[in-house]
């Protein structure tokens, strides 16, 4: 079975095999799961979706940097919150359960993880206004129900960072939601304990980061019950660019859009095409394919201080 397998074989997914493996989930946007007893096995791929659609056009080794940005964030806030990784090298996986050009592929973009009961809501943190949040204060002068001040440019950093939930939908787009309305969902001590938590993962981020030149503009990250223990743990992956607005520090300039290591410049391009928005996306242009992967590449080498080049051949996160 491929990791690649879903239900609509004109799905992007279809088609992109990367090892052929047993206990397959699902497959999400970027990740393919698969059940390994009372483990997970988290397959980051090279596909790239915009605008909640998965594009034709695969990032080169898109999924590694994911999965290497991943992993050292998960070993730079293990004091601040328990997570969900066990392992990352393909040996560990049960004997006969892929073979040598699977394990091949795995290198660098799998994780083994603990399995969890995932929150129902997105954790969001913003440190400054931009996206959707900018939107949300020129018309309301708040950003999800929380009062700025008055005057405040696009891309301005804000007085302190903000915890803005939001739910996760299965179709469209998901809602931000009040801090009240999360205490429904999760109950009070949960969403305090979250709020908490995502602070200070965000505080500890943007600390990182900034001395790598870059700023954290705002972060999702995921967070679940351990189904072993019954502790709040991180899941999934955590402070990537494609979880993540990061900003040069060094074109940074309050008062418009900033250049990122993320997608953007991809939704950018999008937003030029004459395409709805909705399935299938259209095919990516070469420069446009190799100018993501650069961006990418350059938030993991920054931020990490470690070479891409020595990750992709040695699957170690070392200069």
């Amino acid at each position: 079975m491929s990791l690649a397998d879903t239900s609509n074989p004109g799905d992007p997914r279809a088609a992109d095999s990367t090892v052929h493996a047993g206990g397959f989930v699902r497959s999400g946007k970027v990740r393919d799961l698969f059940e390994i007893g009372d483990r997970l096995l988290l397959v980051a791929s090279d596909r790239l979706s915009a605008f909640d659609v998965v594009l034709p056009t695969p990032i080169p080794n898109k999924g590694r940097v994911l999965t290497g940005l991943s992993r050292f964030w998960f070993d730079h806030t293990a004091d601040i919150i328990p997570n969900h990784l066990l392992g990352t090298d393909p040996a560990a996986l049960p004997a006969g359960y892929t073979d040598a050009p699977g394990a091949a592929e795995l290198r660098g973009r799998m994780m083994l993880c603990r399995r969890a009961k995932v929150l129902p809501v997105e954790v969001i943190v913003r440190g400054y206004v931009a996206g959707s949040g900018w939107k949300d204060y020129k018309r309301t002068g708040q950003i999800c129900g929380i009062d700025l001040p008055a005057g405040m440019r696009e891309s301005e950093r804000l007085p302190a960072p903000i915890f803005t939930p939001s739910t996760k939908e299965e179709v469209g787009h998901d809602q931000n939601i009040g801090f009240d309305a999360m205490v429904e969902l999760v109950s009070g001590p949960v969403a305090e304990q979250v709020r908490d938590v995502a602070l200070r993962l965000y505080a500890r981020g943007a600390e990182i980061a900034e001395k790598a030149g870059i700023l954290l503009a705002d972060t999702k990250f995921e967070l679940g019950t351990a189904l072993d223990t019954g502790e709040l743990i991180l899941i999934d992956e955590v402070l990537t660019s494609d979880s993540s607005r990061f900003w040069d520090a060094a074109d940074y300039e309050p008062g418009r859009a900033q250049a990122s290591f993320d997608k953007q410049f991809v939704r950018d391009w999008l937003e030029t095409q004459p395409w709805g928005k909705t399935y299938p996306g259209p095919e990516l242009p070469a420069d446009i394919v190799a100018g993501t992967r650069q961006r990418y590449v350059a938030a993991f080498e920054r931020i990490t201080g470690a070479s891409f080049e020595r990750y992709l051949q040695e699957d170690l996160i070392a200069p």
